[in-house]
């Protein structure tokens, strides 16, 4: 028998179920009937929950993208070295973009036919995301770790190029980044490459 803690409460469920339907069906084909029936609640309840199909969204971006795992994860790169923390950031959000590949290939094609509403809460997402990653680089700054260079580019700039990487090689290649340590072996190239740059030293 769950515990009673393990049992999910009406907004996981709500959650849950608008994972399932926006990554088979995407945002603009799930409707909330459907997503109050996947959940096994009325319509009624989803809207007393969450008030609108937008503020749905914004609590299913808030609980699956990698924000919240980015911001647990913080406080511990403190106590690591810059190339193990970018790492271990980069290997966790390619496993986060992994997850969530029916998810992201949905919304990747559709996005541009989203409401102005929608947009902007995929929107604000992006910049959370982008935000957090920049805050840990300004640290790095204050401490003289790195040089001044600006921390919203920086983070904008790594997330983009992991992106990229998984866009590539996943979504339209159709290649499994985790297999026979793929991804090891290219995160180690990315940080190195974001890291020391592509021009070899002068002595």
């Amino acid at each position: 028998m769950l515990k009673t803690s393990a049992i999910p409460n009406t907004r996981e469920r709500l959650l849950g179920a608008t994972m399932k339907l926006v990554s088979e069906k995407g945002y603009l084909g799930a409707t909330t009937r459907e997503i109050a029936r996947e959940a096994g609640v009325s319509e009624l309840t989803l809207f007393r929950n969450f008030g609108s199909k937008e503020k749905l969204f914004e609590g299913l971006l808030g609980q699956y993208t990698f924000l919240p795992r980015l911001r647990e994860l913080r406080p511990r790169l403190d106590g690591l070295a810059y190339e193990e923390a970018l790492m271990t950031i980069a290997k966790r959000f390619l496993l986060t973009l992994k997850e969530q590949k029916s998810f992201i290939k949905i919304m990747y094609s559709e996005a541009n036919l989203y409401p102005d509403k929608v947009r902007k809460v995929y929107t604000a997402t992006g910049d959370e995301l982008r935000a957090t990653l920049s805050g840990y680089f300004l640290s790095l700054q204050k401490k003289g770790a790195l040089r001044k260079v600006s921390p919203d580019t920086s983070a904008g700039m790594f997330l983009g190029m992991l992106f990229a990487y998984f866009r590539n090689e996943e979504l339209m290649r159709g290649r499994d980044i985790t297999k026979k340590g793929k991804m090891d072996r290219e995160v180690r190239e990315i940080v190195d490459i974001f890291v020391h740059g592509t021009m070899k030293e002068r002595k």
